[in-house]
């Protein structure tokens, strides 16, 4: 059962009642479904054509509070918190990279490690490998290495899952901060001394994780996709450049990014580290933390990384996401008193209105295309009922904004003929969401991976001096064996 360790588990992961492990509807979660479902029924029993206009005015009224929402946090986003001094003593810092079948771009990997700008005496590093993965390993080992970066290699177990991994790894970690990066990543190399300051400038003690923002470069192989590339890079700038500083801004908690998310590491022991059974443990984990009483931030050193490419790459990636927010909604609804109203709120408008707004885009188009197309074939003007309008108008104004702005701040391309082709890339998030909806049913736990491809060559040699020669020879048996299993 989940969050009782099993040989060849960490220590750390959540109780089974704060797990995605733990299948099956929570009591309060029955008591609302079989409330919601009685007064539909008995309505749609008494006065069926009322109760349809009830249910289609709160859905309207709903997304247009979500669209109002989206755009108070872009005006919010706006005003970026002020750079905190640096503190008189470096605390120690781990950087964790959790990878598997990532052979192809380790190197790129190593060297772009090795450009962090922080003492190196003050750094612990290990780089998670899977057991089995003997390509990854056999590239780690021979890529040139910082003295401070490691392998650490995860015994076998399940889930074979990223947050498992990085449960492990919590075990060996000795910062009093740390942070996690994965294969692709190109981080800003100020990225670790400004989250320092930030919490040493933490009179409260109590923030908790500071969230850097993922920035999409262009990706340079032939898996590139301009269509798919441009929609992703505009959604990861509005989501990272507006709709998490805004929350931030709030004081509200919100799903964090699997990667560039920097911790106090007695914070993240104290939740109990990553839910390894959840495959967005990162949204998870925000709110998991807000639960218990810590607080969530934004830096603005970026961390860049490239997009997954074409739809055969894309679908599995936006489907895993799709599944771990209906997972991380069903956690953190089965006792939502646990968030406070605020926090609830926050999980409401933001997990729970993606995989809303996820599902109905589709039909949504599809239902206005026909429409439309109707009313011309028969030589009449499509209806035009006034909340309906106001939902797609509002709705759309709010993408539109959120994208155009963040694209901006972020240095992504974003023009007119993105804004025209967005609603083909919001209708393919609904296909997503019902391959979701199917593989939580069947296959709850596994972990679509997404492909990363070299987008620059490898490093041949040593970054600015900053490589360690030797490490390609050298690897700590300590980290060769699987840590001892927890009895």
């Amino acid at each position: 059962m989940a969050g009782e360790p099993q040989r060849g588990e960490a220590r750390y992961g959540p109780a089974s009642e704060e797990s995605a492990g733990r299948r099956g509807l929570a009591p309060f979660q029955w008591l609302i479904l079989t409330t919601l479902a009685g007064c539909g029924g008995a309505g749609f029993w008494l006065q069926a054509e009322r109760t349809g206009a009830v249910i289609v005015v709160a859905l309207g009224a709903g997304f247009l509070l979500v669209a109002v929402w989206r755009i108070l946090l872009v005006m919010l986003s706006a005003a970026p918190a002020p750079p905190a001094p640096d503190p008189t003593v470096w605390p120690r810092y781990t950087v964790l990279a959790a990878l598997y079948d990532e052979a192809e771009v380790v190197p790129l990997l190593v060297s772009r490690l090795a450009r962090i700008d922080y003492p190196a005496d003050r750094l612990q590093g290990l780089l998670l490998l899977e057991a089995h993965d003997h390509d990854t390993i056999r590239a780690a080992l021979a890529a040139p290495r910082p003295p401070w970066l490691e392998l650490f290699i995860i015994p076998p177990g399940a889930p074979q899952t990223k947050p498992r991994a990085l449960n492990h790894a919590l075990e060996r970690a000795t910062g009093e901060l740390l942070t996690v990066y994965d294969a692709e990543d190109e981080p800003d190399p100020g990225q670790l001394r400004a989250a320092a300051a930030r919490f040493a400038a933490d009179d409260s003690g109590r923030l908790a994780c500071l969230q850097a923002p993922l920035r999409i470069r262009r990706l340079g192989t032939d898996g590139a996709d301009p269509f798919l590339d441009r929609q992703f890079a505009a959604e990861y700038a509005a989501l990272f450049e507006t709709a998490l500083p805004g929350l931030a801004r709030l004081g509200l908690p919100f799903p964090l990014g699997g990667t560039s998310n920097h911790f106090r590491t007695a914070a993240l022991k104290a939740v109990g580290g990553w839910d390894s059974w959840n495959v967005t443990e990162d949204a998870d984990l925000g709110f998991r933390l807000w639960s218990r009483g810590w607080r969530l931030g934004m830096i603005d050193r970026p961390t860049r990384e490239t997009p997954p490419g074409r739809l055969e790459h894309w679908l599995p990636q936006r489907v895993r996401w799709q599944k771990g927010y209906m997972q991380t909604w069903g956690v953190h609804t089965r006792r939502p008193w646990r968030l406070g109203l605020r926090g609830a709120a926050a999980l409401l408008l933001t997990v729970g209105a993606g995989l809303a707004s996820a599902a109905l885009h589709g039909p949504s188009l599809a239902w206005i295309a026909a429409a439309t197309l109707v009313a011309a074939t028969a030589g009449l003007s499509p209806a035009t009922p006034f909340l309906s309008l106001s939902v797609l108008v509002m709705g759309a104004a709010a993408a539109w904004l959120a994208c155009a702005i963040g694209a901006r701040r972020a240095g992504v391309p974003y023009g007119v003929r993105d804004m025209l082709a967005a609603p083909a890339y919001w209708s393919l998030l609904s296909l997503a969401f019902a391959h979701a909806v199917w593989r939580l049913v069947r296959e709850p736990f596994a972990w679509d991976k997404t492909r990363h491809r070299p987008d620059a060559p490898a490093p041949a040699a040593a970054v600015d001096g900053a490589l360690d020669e030797a490490a390609p020879q050298r690897l700590s048996a300590a980290h060769v064996a699987a840590p001892e299993p927890v009895a």
